[in-house]
C-alpha cells in the first residue's frame, strides 16, 4: 500500500473517530451545559490524558517505534518479537504501580493541575472522585499504545486507527443513559462519565490485543521478578528507556504548558476550562485528520529508511508529507480564522450550551487557528528527527518554545482572558516548526525538492479567495439564533463547507497545480 493510500486510511477512519467525538461531545454539552461539574470532569479526564500523552503516545511511542523499527530492518522479525515481549513485560510492570500511586494522590493531583477548583469544596471533591476512578485508563491506553506501534510498524495502520470511535462509544452510551440513571438513583450524574472512560479502555485494549494475535505477535507478559530483571537488562529495552528519558522531557515541555493553561483557566471565568476543552476538540481535526495521519504512516517507513542508510528516500518522504501541509494545513487555517463561531455553534449550541459559550469558544479557537500549520507541521517534523533516534533536538527546542509561550501568556491573558491561552499555543506551534524545520535543512537531512516557491504561491493566492468567500457566505445566516433548527444548521454548514471546496481547489486547478502528483508517493 502506498504512503498516501494508508495516511488516506488513517485520515478516514481519524474521521469516524473525531465525528463519534463530536457526537460525544455534543451529548455532554447538551446533558451538562458548562458548568462546575464539566469542569470537574475536564480536568479530571485530563489527568489520566496528559500521562497518556506523556508514556504511551508520547515518549513511549518516539522511543518505541523507531527502535523496533530498526530491529526488524536490521535483525528480523523473531529478534523483533522477544524485543516486543521483554518490552511488554517491563511496561505491565511500570503501569501498575503508576495506576496504584496515582489512585492515592489523586487530591494532590487535581491541586496541581487546577487548584481554582477548591474554590468550591464540593467540586474539588468530585474532581477527585472522578480522577480515582478514571486513572485506570492510562494502563488501558499505555498497552494500547504498545499494540499501536507493533501494528503500524507491520503497516497495519487501520486497527490503530478505528479504535479510538471505542472511547467515544462508551461516552455516548455513558452520557445518553448512564447519566440520566445515575440521577434517578440519586448519584452525581457526572459520574457516568468515568464509567464510560473505562469501558471505552478495556474495548480499545480488547481490539488491539486481538489484532496482534491475528498477526502472531501477542506480547507475553511475565510477572515473575526474573523475568523482569532479564527484560530490563535487554540492550534493546535499554535503548528505548534511554531515548525515553529526553523524549519524556520533551512530551513533558508540552504537557507542562497544557498544565500552566489550564491552572491559568481554573482562575478566569468559571467555564473557561471548558471553552478551551470544546474549542480543542474542534481543533483535533485537522490537526489529527493530517498532521497525526500522516506521523502515524511516516515515523517507521522514516525509521526504515534512516536504519537501511538511505537518505533519498527519507527526504523524499519528508517532502512529500510537508506538500500536504501547505496544501490542506493552511485553507483549514483559514476556515478556523473566518468562520469559527459558525462551526462552533453548528456542533455544539444545543440545549445548555448558550449562544455565549458559543461565541467564547470560538475566540479560543480562532487563537488556536493562528497555529494551526505549525500545529500539524510538528506531527511530521519531531518524528523527522525521532526517526533517526535524535529525541534531544526537538526537547531542546520544546523547552525554548515553553517559556515563550509563557511570556505570550503574559502579554495576552490580561487582555483576552482564556482566548489569550489558545493564541499563545499557536503562536507557540509557529515558533516551534519552525525551528525544527531549520534544523532539518541545516544538518542536511531535508532536501527540498523543486517547486516550492511556485506552489506556496498557489496555495497563498487560493486560500485568499477562499477566505473572502467564507466570510461572505457565512453572513447570509443567522448561526445562534435560538429558533434556529438542527436541520438547518447542518444544511447551511454543508453548503459552506462544499462551496470553500470548490472555491480553493477549482483556484488551484486553474493555477496550475497537479493535485494528482502532489499525492502520489
Amino acid at each position: 500500500m502506498s504512503l498516501f493510500k494508508s495516511a488516506s486510511v488513517v485520515s478516514l477512519l481519524t474521521l469516524l473517530s473525531r465525528i463519534s467525538g463530536l457526537v460525544r461531545d455534543l451529548l455532554i454539552a447538551a446533558t451538562f451545559g458548562v458548568s462546575a461539574m464539566t469542569d470537574a470532569f475536564n480536568v479530571a479526564f485530563r489527568i489520566p490524558n496528559l500521562l497518556r500523552r506523556l508514556f504511551a503516545e508520547g515518549a513511549f511511542s518516539q522511543a518505541f517505534v523507531p527502535v523496533l523499527a530498526a530491529t526488524r530492518e536490521q535483525e528480523g522479525d523473531e529478534a523483533t518479537k522477544d524485543l516486543i515481549n521483554r518490552v511488554a513485560t517491563v511496561l505491565a510492570w511500570a503501569l501498575t504501580f503508576t495506576c496504584i500511586v496515582g489512585v492515592l494522590a489523586a487530591p494532590l493531583l487535581v491541586w496541581g493541575m487546577a487548584a481554582g477548583l477548591a474554590r468550591d469544596p464540593y467540586t474539588f471533591d468530585v474532581t477527585v472522585a472522578l480522577t480515582r476512578w478514571m486513572f485506570p485508563y492510562i494502563g488501558f491506553m499505555s498497552l494500547v499504545a504498545l499494540a499501536a506501534g507493533v501494528l503500524n510498524t507491520w503497516k497495519r495502520f487501520a486497527v490503530p486507527a478505528a479504535t479510538p470511535v471505542l472511547l467515544n462509544v462508551g461516552l455516548i452510551v455513558a452520557a445518553a443513559w448512564g447519566a440520566p440513571w445515575f440521577e434517578s438513583i440519586g448519584i452525581e450524574p457526572i459520574f457516568a462519565l468515568a464509567g464510560g472512560v473505562l469501558i471505552g479502555g478495556v474495548l480499545q485494549l480488547a481490539v488491539q490485543l486481538a489484532a496482534l494475535k491475528r498477526l502472531g505477535l501477542l506480547p507475553r507478559v511475565s510477572v515473575r521478578l526474573s523475568a523482569l530483571r532479564s527484560a530490563w537488562k535487554n540492550p534493546g529495552t535499554q535503548r528505548i528507556l534511554t531515548l525515553m528519558l529526553p523524549a519524556l522531557l520533551g512530551v513533558s515541555v508540552a504537557q507542562i504548558s497544557l498544565l500552566i493553561n489550564t491552572q491559568i483557566a481554573s482562575h478566569l471565568a468559571t467555564g473557561s476550562v471548558s471553552w478551551l476543552t470544546f474549542a480543542d476538540r474542534l481543533m483535533e481535526f485537522p490537526t489529527a485528520l493530517l498532521g497525526v495521519a500522516l506521523g502515524v504512516v511516516l515515523l517507521p517507513q522514516l525509521a526504515a529508511a534512516s536504519a537501511a542508510a538511505d537518505p533519498a528516500r527519507y527526504s523524499q518522504m519528508l517532502d512529500w508529507g510537508l506538500r500536504l501541509v501547505l496544501l490542506l494545513a493552511v485553507p483549514s487555517a483559514v476556515a478556523l480564522l473566518t468562520i469559527a463561531e459558525p462551526l462552533v455553534a453548528v456542533l455544539f449550541h444545543y440545549g445548555a450550551f448558550t449562544a455565549f459559550d458559543v461565541r467564547q469558544t470560538a475566540l479560543a479557537l480562532m487563537g488556536y487557528g493562528v497555529g494551526l500549520v505549525g500545529l500539524i507541521a510538528i506531527k511530521i517534523l519531531a518524528p523527522a528527527f525521532y526517526a533517526k533516534q535524535d529525541i534531544k533536538t526537538p526537547v531542546r527546542i520544546a523547552i525554548v518554545v515553553l517559556v515563550l509561550t509563557q511570556v505570550f501568556n503574559l502579554l495576552l491573558v490580561p487582555t483576552m482572558a482564556h482566548a489569550g491561552l489558545a493564541l499563545a499555543i499557536g503562536l507557540g506551534a509557529l515558533i516551534n516548526a519552525g525551528w525544527l524545520l531549520i534544523g532539518l535543512l541545516q544538518r542536511g537531512s531535508y532536501q527540498p525538492q523543486p517547486g516550492w516557491l511556485v506552489l506556496t504561491l498557489q496555495v497563498l493566492a487560493a486560500s485568499a479567495l477562499l477566505a473572502l468567500f467564507l466570510l461572505w457566505a457565512s453572513s447570509q445566516f443567522n448561526w445562534v439564533h435560538e429558533e434556529v433548527v438542527v436541520w438547518q444548521r447542518l444544511l447551511a454548514m454543508l453548503g459552506l463547507l462544499v462551496g470553500a471546496a470548490l472555491v480553493y481547489f477549482g483556484t488551484l486547478l486553474l493555477a496550475g497545480v497537479k493535485l494528482r502528483r502532489l499525492v502520489r508517493m
